[in-house]
């Protein structure tokens, strides 16, 4: 055994807590960081790490932003009356790629999944019902992704929005049933967005 596998095993292991990344992608990646000149290496770990100081969530959409409200909340070229239920903060970003959407957003956090414990209450729908109180907010385009997580999630949004006589519309035809947003091609998600349906 070489003195040095428990300590790579470790390094393989911070890369495989990654989404996405398996034990082959985050050996080659372990190697890789080993390979870099300490320069690059330490660019690197301070470019990690300015970011995660300098990054947070939107104090209204909870989307990305280095600021306390995003440029998308505070523009005044967006169309305040169409709000975007999205799963994730990343989520926001796919969808801005398609260059189909000019709303703003609300960014849940996560889905309804009764069998990992996630419930209504651990998502950001208070705050959302919050937002639709105190808004002129006309219609609501729920972008959960296309899953059984994602649809249940929908159908209780629905079922809430509607009792405040607000249009509920979702993505429609486009994305694959079962896929996610994050996988989409900015043509297929705009097309999405184009044809979105009223629940």
């Amino acid at each position: 055994m070489l003195l040095s596998e428990n300590q790579f095993q470790k390094l393989v292991s911070s890369f495989s807590i990654l989404p996405g990344i398996g034990k082959k992608s985050a050996t080659r990646i372990g190697f890789h960081v080993l390979r870099m000149e300490d320069s690059t290496f330490q660019s690197w770990l301070n470019g990690l790490k300015e970011a995660r100081e300098r990054l947070h969530f939107c104090q209204i959409c909870g989307g990305l932003t280095e600021e306390t409200i995003c440029d998308i909340c505070d523009s005044p070229k967006r169309d305040k009356t169409i709000l975007c239920v999205v799963e994730q903060p990343e989520d926001i970003f796919f969808i801005e790629n398609t260059k189909e959407f000019f709303g703003t957003y609300h960014v849940l956090n996560g889905s309804i999944s009764p069998l990992d414990g996630i419930g209504p209450d651990q998502l950001r729908i208070k705050p959302l019902m919050e937002r639709l109180e105190e808004s002129d907010i006309k219609e609501v385009l729920v972008a959960t992704n296309p899953t059984l997580e994602g649809d249940a999630t929908a159908s209780y949004l629905s079922h809430l929005i509607k009792e405040r006589e607000i249009k509920v519309t979702r993505i429609a035809h486009g994305i694959t049933i079962g896929g996610t947003i994050e996988y989409s091609d900015q043509y297929t998600l705009g097309k999405a967005i184009k044809s979105r349906l009223t629940l």
